[in-house]
């Protein structure tokens, strides 16, 4: 399979993405602009994000395809949020969407050529089985 040359861009923009995306939620809900002075329990939100992290940083092909669409959870959390909250809260919503964007576009293009391939190769194995 021929890699394109931003292949390696898509990956790292993926991986620090979601590192960011974690960061960002901990630092926020613990720190930053939390719901109840001292933290709050909301920091648990994390947590799926920590699942894929893995088979992110492996490059596991299936985990990227699942997280894709799990970080669209985020997307909505960060609209929402950046629409209704007042003040700082509300501009971390902003980068928590941004931050969605930047992972759910490198994984999709990340993944695309070996979607591309798995179709070839489909094509392949029904063209030799219908002669």
């Amino acid at each position: 399979m021929q890699q394109n040359p931003l292949h390696k861009v898509f990956y790292i923009g993926t991986v620090s993405s979601l590192i960011a995306l974690i960061a960002l939620c901990v630092a926020w809900e613990l720190v930053l602009a939390p719901l109840r002075p001292g933290g709050s329990w909301l920091v648990l939100k994390v947590i799926p994000l920590l699942l894929p992290l893995r088979g992110v940083l492996k490059r596991d092909l299936y985990t990227m395809q699942w997280s894709s669409m799990l970080i669209l959870l985020y997307l909505t959390e960060g609209i929402v949020r950046g629409a209704s909250d007042p003040g700082l809260s509300a501009t971390l919503g902003w980068i928590e969407a941004a931050l969605v964007c930047v992972f759910f576009f490198c994984c999709i293009l990340f993944l695309r050529p070996y979607k591309q391939e798995a179709k070839k190769l489909a094509q392949q194995v029904i063209q030799k089985a219908s002669k």
